[in-house]
């Protein structure tokens, strides 16, 4: 059998169920590439990993949390018990917000409120009536939407996550447009702002 040059594929002579195959040498610029690869990856860890020298994930993910954090406490500098009554009187607001809880927090609360749906008792608590668990004042209203129940086993997860500042604070308003300024509230009995009450597991 000829040699085949250089530039021509070489078919092996070994056989395996009937099916031959060429010994072709790589392309140059293929084999450049992975060369330049494995030197690239060498110097990348050894500066990188054994070096410390430039910014890790972890660093660069707690620099977007904090840039996070830091403007959702700015959006609430201003939040007061008065703004949000202020802002339960806003139709826009109100309207933002009732479109948030309708998708959102109607599964447990109910579209209207009550807790209820065709007389069957939903998991969350009724938000229309007099009696609150974890406070009636607007604040007290918008840190439970925000960082959820005390209890983490039977309580309301925290939304400030998934909604953001903005959103939370529409259905606050959307919740308090069904209250007055000024009106008495009951706490109820398993309420944790009750004295002598247990202190529930926390959430953070």
């Amino acid at each position: 059998m000829n040699k085949p040059s250089n530039n021509e594929p070489q078919l092996r002579e070994h056989v395996y169920d009937g099916i031959q195959e060429y010994d072709q040498k790589l392309p140059n610029w293929w084999l450049f590439t992975l060369y330049i690869t494995i030197v690239w990856f060498v110097i990348h860890w050894a500066v990188y990993y054994q070096g410390h020298v430039g910014r890790t994930d972890e660093q660069r993910l707690d620099d977007h949390l904090k840039v996070i954090a830091d403007a959702r406490a700015k959006e609430l500098e201003n939040v007061t018990d008065d703004k949000l009554w202020e802002l339960s009187q806003d139709p826009t607001t109100v309207e933002a917000g009732k479109q948030t809880f309708l998708t959102t927090c109607a599964a447990c609360h109910a579209p209207d409120l009550s807790a209820t749906l065709a007389g069957a008792k939903l998991p969350g608590l009724p938000l229309k009536d007099k009696e609150w668990k974890h406070g009636g004042n607007p604040l007290d209203v918008l840190h439970i939407v925000r960082k959820g129940a005390p209890d983490i086993t039977k309580g309301m997860v925290a939304w400030e996550g998934a909604l953001g500042v903005k959103r939370i604070t529409e259905v606050v308003a959307f919740i308090m447009s069904h209250h007055k300024k000024g009106e008495p509230f009951t706490l109820a009995a398993d309420s944790p702002k009750k004295a002598g009450a247990a202190a529930p597991a926390t959430v953070k």
